[in-house]
């Protein structure tokens, strides 16, 4: 078995991700700085292969000291999201780029890195045509211009992989309820109505869950994976921001919805995505639109937006 240094790993991905990794016997460490207050991986401290670490991505006497000897690097620590970003871009550009360098200097050639980074990256795309790896990345917010600095740099340092990930949604222990699909599905709970602004806007979707067998998909395939950039996202869910409001109404009836005709979303993001190059590699994202949308009106039985702001 491995060992896994995961930085950020007590953040929504990390929280699915880490207990997933235990179970199958990894050896993981955490360097998180519990920024939100989080408790999201009590579950796991019983665990004897798991090591927590409150502290900061990015201080540098302390990532030396908990990189050595480790396997597999898999950066997580982020300032998430263009409103995050934007309200601390000094902030961003330390934890999302300055805090990647730093890992690339201090680790060893052998040592793997997995990443990240965003569909973000493609910005505007055209109308009907999907947006490959091989698409040239047009970032329009800063965190998607970290990203695809930070991916950049990953890959040029070598022994590596990225995944561009889908808009995530899904439950995990460290909730995020600004994700499109989550944001949406809690406003059809607890609301009953949406107001709509640029509606045409779509974007591909993934679960948290995929994302987490994506990590070790990787881990398991590196050597016939390393040194590329990956789309990952359900093939079937490249749906604009109607589209997903209706697949919301078939579970929750009552929900209304409508498109605003004046103003504008901040958000310009507006793309489709070919997740074909994956699939090649033998790795599918396998948790419907449907079923993400039907855990998530159970989770909202639970949860209240004021626990999972992510400002």
């Amino acid at each position: 078995m491995s060992k896994v240094l995961i930085t950020g790993g007590a953040g929504y991905i990390g929280s699915v991700l880490v207990p997933e990794l235990l179970e199958k016997n990894h050896e993981v460490i955490v360097i998180d700085n519990f920024f939100y207050s989080q408790t999201s991986l009590l579950d796991c401290v019983n665990n004897k292969n798991f090591t927590l670490i409150r502290g900061d991505a990015r201080d540098e006497k302390l990532i030396f000291k908990y990189i050595q000897g480790v396997d597999f690097i898999i950066p997580l620590a982020c300032i998430v999201g263009m409103p995050a970003c934007s309200k601390d871009p000094i902030l961003a550009r330390s934890v999302n780029y300055e805090a990647i360098k730093m890992i690339l200097k201090l680790r060893k050639p052998e040592q793997k890195i997995i990443f990240p980074n965003t569909n973000s990256g493609y910005g505007i795309g055209q109308k009907d045509i999907y947006c490959d790896e091989n698409t040239p990345l047009t970032p329009i917010s800063l965190y998607s211009h970290l990203k695809v600095d930070a991916e950049k740099a990953i890959l040029d340092a070598g022994n590596s992989i990225t995944f561009r990930l889908a808009t995530v949604f899904g439950i995990s222990p460290r909730m995020r309820l600004d994700l499109l699909v989550n944001d949406f599905v809690y406003r059809a709970v607890n609301d009953g109505f949406l107001v709509l602004f640029e509606a045409h806007f779509k974007r591909n979707f993934v679960h948290i869950r995929d994302v987490a067998n994506a990590f070790i998909y990787a881990m398991n395939n590196f050597e016939n994976m390393k040194g590329e950039p990956y789309n990952f996202g359900l093939s079937d869910a490249n749906l604009s921001k109607l589209e997903l409001c209706n697949e919301i109404k078939k579970q929750i009836p009552k929900f209304y919805f409508v498109e605003a005709e004046i103003g504008e979303d901040p958000d310009k993001r507006n793309y489709i995505v070919s997740n074909a190059k994956i699939e090649n590699k033998g790795l599918k994202a396998e948790i419907s639109l449907k079923e993400g949308i039907s855990e998530l009106i159970k989770g909202y039985q639970i949860i209240k937006r004021t626990q999972y702001s992510n400002l």
